[in-house]
């Protein structure tokens, strides 16, 4: 007893010191300017877009930073929820109000994806990426006949004649399919408004590509929705362009925020190569997304694939 003693005791003082080091780690980075000379960031926009708050502290952290004099944003993002999708393209579009932002388009920039790359001075893409998608998209499912089919009992108590709307276990009813028709055209005319006035669209234009149609890079390109085809190099040297910097100029990749839980339980992002890390990555924003859409019933940007 008194050996296991010992070694619960050892290991208990391991994770102290350990959990103590992160934290000074984690505040000293946390408090880092980065590197002192001119430079360009890069900031990744990744997977779906459920939450904004990181992503915009990362922003917020250049505009702290005197030595970053361009951004580039690679999007690599079918879309999200609304709210979230909204709130990154304004991040974006204040960054760009203060240092040239432009936007490198990996495989897939679109609906919501697309909506946040409105925010840069300058939109490049793939000719293969997929992108576009000006569309708002909510979906229901209907499980009443398969719950009669298992003799299970259904019922709702509201206060409000539109609480339950959207309820899976009932047919919708012609007034709240109207309702949800009404709010869903209401977003889309925000994300219109924001496509018209980013990319200098006429009605006719604008007409022709946000009815929800997916583009290729090259297509986009043609109906102006982007400002050139190119990847993320010629991004980079945009940017230093619009900077005035040289081309030998240093391009520093951001690294994402991430919670101190999560950099405790998942490590540094060098040790973030392998198959199980990543799969727990996936695990954990994946169950976030669907707890988070499924408690709230909330609205979501869909590129639909």
């Amino acid at each position: 007893m008194r050996i296991l003693g010992t070694i619960m005791a050892v290991c208990f003082t391991a994770m102290i010191v350990s959990l103590t080091f992160t934290v000074f780690k984690h505040s000293l980075s946390s408090t880092s300017q980065g590197p002192h000379s001119p430079h360009v960031a890069v900031v990744d926009l990744n997977g779906v877009i459920y939450s904004s708050s990181s992503f915009i502290k990362d922003v917020e952290s250049l505009l702290d930073n005197t030595e970053c004099k361009a951004a580039v944003i690679r999007i690599n993002s079918p879309g999200g929820l609304v709210g979230p999708s909204q709130e990154i393209y304004q991040s974006i579009k204040s960054l760009d109000q203060k240092i040239p932002v432009v936007i490198s388009m990996g495989s897939l920039a679109a609906s919501g994806g697309y909506y946040a790359a409105l925010g840069g001075r300058k939109i490049f893409a793939n000719p293969g990426t997929l992108t576009a998608s000006i569309g708002v998209i909510m979906e229901f499912m209907n499980t009443e006949k398969l719950m009669d089919w298992a003799k299970l009992e259904r019922f709702s108590i509201k206060a409000g004649k539109l609480k339950d709307v959207g309820s899976p276990t009932r047919k919708m009813l012609p007034e709240e399919k109207a309702f949800l028709q009404e709010l869903l055209n209401d977003v889309h005319v925000q994300f219109r408004q924001e496509v018209k006035a980013r990319r200098s669209l006429t009605d006719s234009e604008l007409d022709q590509v946000a009815d929800g149609r997916v583009m290729t890079g090259a297509q986009a390109h043609k109906a102006k929705l982007v400002d050139a085809l190119g990847g993320y190099q010629d991004a980079v040297k945009e940017a230093k362009k619009l900077a005035g910097l040289p081309d030998k100029a240093s391009v520093v990749i951001k690294e994402p925020t991430k919670g101190l839980l999560r950099e405790l339980l998942l490590g540094q992002a060098e040790e973030e190569n392998s198959h199980w890390d990543r799969l727990v990555n996936s695990l954990v924003d994946l169950t976030a997304f669907l707890t988070q859409n499924t408690r709230t019933k909330i609205l979501y940007l869909t590129s639909g694939f």
